[in-house]
């Protein structure tokens, strides 16, 4: 899918860093710059670099600063906002078009030359390439100056001033780290400045800090008409490849994904391609995770084991899915899978009530669509292990309660996605029986019995009796006469009866514990309270707790995160929902499709190509949060999966 954008898109420079593009190397590293090659965030680096899978991340190559020489006069290709508006660097006059499809391209035009602009990255290494295509259609000489901006910092840090940096003719060095480069043109050393001249526009909008630090020590001068500059963490060897190389081989390496998916639809096969980019190796565990979001998350258990049915299985990347799989059966641990996985040999946090349950769905959905019936009775034994922990009583007040239902959660316990905690505010508590987590859980019974069935094996628990227990008192206590839909929690509290996006998972599990007509009046509350195109709504707006707008300072931000912010991953339950007690499923199809048509907007949005995490409440029109989220993206993949299967 090819996004193109002109010099409409870039106006004013609100406008101007509005949209970024997001490369990847499978490792937790990525390149990533406003659509006019700004940084409007600390997070956004050309190469943020990895010294140990996924999550050691460090900040190496800011940018680089292109200055075009045409005869006597000379146009600043690169655009640097600042705070005070007339002493930005506004670059963007001079950019005729950027456009994403595989990878960013950008064209700049000044005095009869044009200067093509492409980046790419390398899968496996720390190593991204950038060509420069220099089209002269005049006599004068012409030039190209590029000045690179390095931090070496850890993610997220600010470079101080008494950090060194020492360049050689193969290498910039700093902190213990070395970075290899190579390029075509002339290098030319300079005397070092600290560059106090990045702000951050959307980090400021956000409450966090706006202003950053880089380095530089040289400038690269460049005469030919095709350039390369090309930055490894890795090795001096990894410089040797060209950047055309690079490029062809990041080409193909997408378009290998889109073949391999099977699926038709563009918007379906963009998805594809910005799903895996969330799949990243673990060096802790030698195994594939899933990244939650960019620029801000890690790999989470509860969003991995969401976002890999849609990100890997609807993909057909069955060996990914796999390798994540196992990665979590080794750390299953009182039938609870990690929530986290800390860096530094500490023990993963095991701080989640649905990551396991959702562990035994994600099972289910790769045996169904790989066939792969030995890994089945690989996972069955740990599957078992959570089934049986949940019922005995595990950690964090997780325990079947004596009407067969699933109670969690205590004290200061955040244990569910509505898991924010400000100091000691429990933004949203939901200590109880939460109602997804008890869909969860009768999915789960089902599946095992199927699984016991499928595999010739006895019985250890009885299943399908705990599953009809179950069933029966989440219809007698669970349903809201009143509302005409499900209580979001059984606490005995007001939080019980508000109207909240979590039921929805009751009807789009493979295996629901409603009657059609429950069902089928769920999926017209949320519809009603709680649709929007981009996402729902994870509070109705009628409630007085709801907030509408998501911003400013932390505790700002985590008093609206969960009380009607739109979030876009629970619009794949829905549409799933709705397909599923649709009476006539062609129309049904026709009017998803017809809805999903905004899905291209919310792609040329925000992180292009990409689905963010969250937007505001009361009307979603600006991405907020992460501007490329996973599960957001896989559930969304999964809804054209079935719309294409049906069709």
């Amino acid at each position: 899918m090819k996004f193109i954008y002109g010099k409409n898109d870039w106006s004013n420079m609100d406008r101007a860093e509005e949209n970024c593009y997001l490369l990847t190397n499978g490792m937790g590293g990525f390149s990533s710059l406003t659509m006019v090659g700004s940084n409007a965030r600390n997070d956004q680096a050309l190469l943020m670099g990895v010294m140990k899978a996924p999550n050691v991340r460090y900040h190496m190559v800011t940018n680089v600063r292109e200055v075009l020489n045409v005869g006597e006069h000379s146009y600043p290709l690169f655009t640097v906002r600042q705070k005070e508006e007339e002493k930005s660097e506004k670059g963007y006059r001079f950019l005729n078009s950027f456009t994403f499809e595989h990878l960013p391209v950008w064209v700049f035009q000044a005095e009869g030359v044009e200067v093509v602009k492409t980046i790419a990255m390398v899968q496996g290494q720390n190593t991204v390439g950038v060509k420069y295509e220099i089209i002269s259609h005049t006599d004068k000489p012409v030039s190209l100056d590029v000045t690179p901006l390095f931090q070496f910092v850890p993610k997220g840090s600010v470079l101080s001033e008494e950090q060194k940096f020492y360049l050689t003719e193969s290498s910039v060095e700093s902190s213990g780290i070395v970075l290899y480069y190579r390029t075509t043109g002339e290098v030319i050393p300079e005397e070092a400045e600290y560059v106090n001249d990045l702000y951050y526009s959307q980090d400021e909008r956000d409450g966090r800090e706006a202003n950053g630090l880089a380095f530089r020590n040289h400038t690269i001068h460049m005469t030919e008409r095709e350039n390369e500059l090309l930055y490894s963490m890795n090795c001096m060897a990894c410089c040797n490849a060209s950047v055309d190389a690079i490029i062809r081989e990041a080409i193909r390496y997408r378009r290998t994904l889109e073949e391999r998916s099977v699926l038709s639809d563009e918007v379906a096969r963009q998805l594809v391609c910005s799903a895996n980019q969330f799949v990243s190796y673990r060096s802790s565990t030698g195994g594939k995770t899933i990244l939650a979001g960019f620029p801000f998350f890690e790999d989470w258990g509860r969003d991995t084991m969401i976002a890999m049915m849609g990100c890997t299985i609807a993909t057909k990347q069955f060996e990914d899915a796999k390798s994540i799989l196992r990665t979590f059966m080794k750390y299953c641990r009182n039938g609870l899978m990690p929530n986290l996985f800390p860096e530094g040999g500490k023990e993963p946090m095991y701080n989640t009530v649905d990551a396991a349950l959702l562990f035994v769905e994600a099972v289910y959905e790769y045996v169904q669509a790989s066939g792969d019936r030995e890994f089945l009775q690989e996972a069955f034994p740990v599957c078992e292990q959570i089934i049986r922990s949940y019922a005995e009583g595990t950690d964090f007040h997780i325990a079947m309660d004596a009407d067969g239902l699933i109670s969690a959660g205590g004290g200061l316990e955040q244990v569910t996605w509505m898991d924010v905690r400000f100091q000691d505010i429990l933004p949203t508590p939901r200590h109880g029986k939460p109602v997804e987590i008890n869909a969860y859980w009768y999915n789960a019974l089902m599946i095992m019995d199927g699984f016991c069935v499928e595999l010739g094996k006895a019985r250890a628990l009885p299943y399908r009796a705990m599953a009809k227990k179950a069933r029966e008192s989440f219809q007698e206590l669970f349903w809201n006469e009143e509302a005409n839909c499900l209580k979001d929690v059984l606490s005995g509290t007001k939080a019980d009866t508000q109207i909240r996006c979590n039921q929805i998972w009751a009807v789009s599990m493979p295996f629901s514990m409603l009657t059609r007509k429950q069902a089928e009046a769920v999926v017209s509350t949320v519809f009603e309270k709680l649709y929007t195109p981009y996402g729902l709504r994870s509070l109705a707006p009628d409630d007085p707790s709801f907030h509408p707008f998501y911003g400013g300072t932390q505790f700002d931000r985590d008093m609206a995160y969960h009380q009607g912010t739109v979030w876009a991953f629970p619009l794949g339950a829905y549409y799933l929902a709705y397909l599923r007690v649709a009476q006539d499923k062609k129309k049904a199809a026709q009017i998803v499709r017809r809805q999903l048509e905004p899905m291209r907007a919310c792609l040329a949005e925000g992180c292009i190509g990409q689905i963010p995490e969250i937007y505001d409440g009361s009307n979603p029109t600006i991405s907020k949060g992460c501007f490329a989220q996973a599960w957001s993206v896989g559930e969304l993949l999964r809804v054209y999966k079935e719309l294409e299967s049906m069709e």
